[in-house]
């Protein structure tokens, strides 16, 4: 497959950046349990270095200092809502490892009603130990018991495994997305050649990356 020719990470600022929509029900979530070992707990007050931390090593964050405004962003006058939201995932040792929020739109410019899936990330080093699944199907069961009844998640072309974990999960493109950002969908399709993006047409390289030599 293209991405493995390329050998993308899955978090590659190569990739041409398409903001991507998902949406799906809050029905129907797959219940998945963690691995042996880790636990589930919610934010407490001081938790804030560790949820930065967490993004960083995703690469969500170049520096400490970009999650820190991006934590300001989104959660800095907000704190007081965190503690029955956002969730981490702790390993035997209590180190938080991974890390996603039940929330809603901060913008204002959805007027649904909708969850909001933020933030979700797995250190890199906890990369591909199974974390990454049950934390969502967590954090969507923490939705329904807030009441929401539909649900939806900003992501990027650039975090493409992500977006295909999304779309595993039953996330669909959000219809008006699948319109602005067809070719990002475009390139999803190539990269994961998913199902769910049966009515996309595949990206060739070039239009994938922004250097395909690189």
């Amino acid at each position: 497959m293209e991405q493995q020719k390329l050998q993308l990470d899955n978090h590659d600022s190569r990739i041409k950046y398409y903001e991507l929509l998902l949406e799906r029900d809050l029905d129907n979530i797959p219940s998945l349990p963690l691995p042996d070992g880790y636990r589930f707990v919610f934010y407490k007050d001081g938790d804030r270095d560790d949820w930065i931390a967490v993004e960083k090593s995703a690469k969500e964050f170049s520096s400490y200092e970009q999650g820190l405004e991006a934590w300001n962003k989104f959660y800095g006058d907000r704190e007081n809502t965190l503690y029955n939201r956002m969730v981490f995932i702790e390993n035997a040792n209590r180190e938080k490892v991974a890390t996603a929020t039940a929330y809603y739109d901060i913008t204002g410019r959805d007027s649904s009603g909708s969850a909001w899936l933020h933030w979700v990330a797995v250190r890199r080093d906890y990369q591909g130990r199974g974390l990454a699944k049950p934390l969502i199907s967590h954090v969507l069961g923490i939705m329904r018991e807030f009441g929401y009844t539909h649900a939806k998640i900003p992501t990027q072309t650039t975090t493409w495994v992500a977006c295909k974990v999304y779309l595993d999960f039953g996330f669909l493109p959000l219809p008006q997305n699948a319109v602005n950002s067809r070719e990002g969908w475009r390139i999803m399709k190539a990269l994961t050649n998913h199902p769910a993006l049966i009515g996309f047409d595949a990206a060739a390289v070039d239009e994938m990356v922004k250097d395909a030599a690189g």
